[in-house]
């Protein structure tokens, strides 16, 4: 297998993480970025211990010139980015008629217009050397929405008109674009919701569980890897069943 520079956004989370993991197993150099410095080499530190040399560049994927920046960074470290896992993304739910100005704008300039301001800068690259794989990570409520995401939703739905644009543009020149739908999965942040309420969450899903951040990573492996060259312009679903569509 060919070894690629892969840039994952938002690698320090739990899904993320997974991600930065299973592409290094398969022994890809990966890269992904930070804010918060402290907490990132204290991350970068765990995933030394556990075997792990990923690259960190600070990067808010919010501005576009951070972003290019961040880009330039990991093309410096590391060689021409090949690999993009879009994964950065927050929540800031509340019901829309309570919704601030400021918790729609964060979410969107989080989870979508971030596509654009890390895709950007690595699209010609890709264009020019006529390989590349881009992959979003957009989210079962970008499907069938849910009630108090109206901000998250929209923009995890923005994902799929990007991919779908995008992959057309870029199909014959040997760059597949795709994303990656989760649904409820075992992280930190859904663990610290309270045991009854993560209860009440698995009975609606017809496997009985919560996802786990490797199976997550394990679709994104799929997708990256070279024998997956006629996959674009796709939506994998992955949610025990939580929500089915043709």
């Amino acid at each position: 297998m060919t070894s690629r520079v892969v840039l994952v956004t938002g690698g320090t989370g739990g899904i993320g993480t997974a991600i930065c993991k299973k592409l290094a197993d398969m022994g890809h150099q990966v890269a992904t970025n930070y804010r918060n410095e402290e907490k990132a080499l204290a991350w970068q530190a765990q995933m030394k211990t556990d075997g792990y040399d990923i690259a960190l560049v600070k990067g808010d994927v919010t501005s576009p010139d951070e972003a290019a920046a961040m880009v330039k960074e990991v093309e410096q470290k590391l060689g021409p980015v090949e690999v993009l896992i879009n994964n950065a993304g927050i929540t800031r739910d509340g019901t829309f008629h309570k919704m601030s100005a400021q918790q729609w704008g964060d979410v969107i300039n989080t989870n979508l217009n971030s596509v654009f301001n890390v895709t950007r800068p690595v699209i010609d690259g890709m264009r020019e050397r006529k390989w590349g794989r881009i992959i979003q990570i957009s989210s079962i409520n970008g499907l069938k929405g849910q009630y108090g995401q109206a901000n998250y939703a929209a923009a995890k739905a923005g994902m799929h008109g990007f991919t779908i644009s995008l992959a057309r543009e870029n199909a014959k020149l040997g760059i597949t674009v795709n994303t990656v739908s989760p649904g409820y999965v075992a992280t930190d942040m859904v663990m610290a919701v309270p045991e009854d309420v993560r209860a009440k969450i698995a009975a609606d899903i017809p496997t009985g569980r919560l996802g786990k951040p490797e199976e997550i990573a394990y679709a994104v492996a799929f997708l990256v890897d070279e024998q997956a060259a006629w996959i674009t312009g796709s939506n994998l679903d992955i949610n025990g069943g939580h929500h089915m569509g043709w």
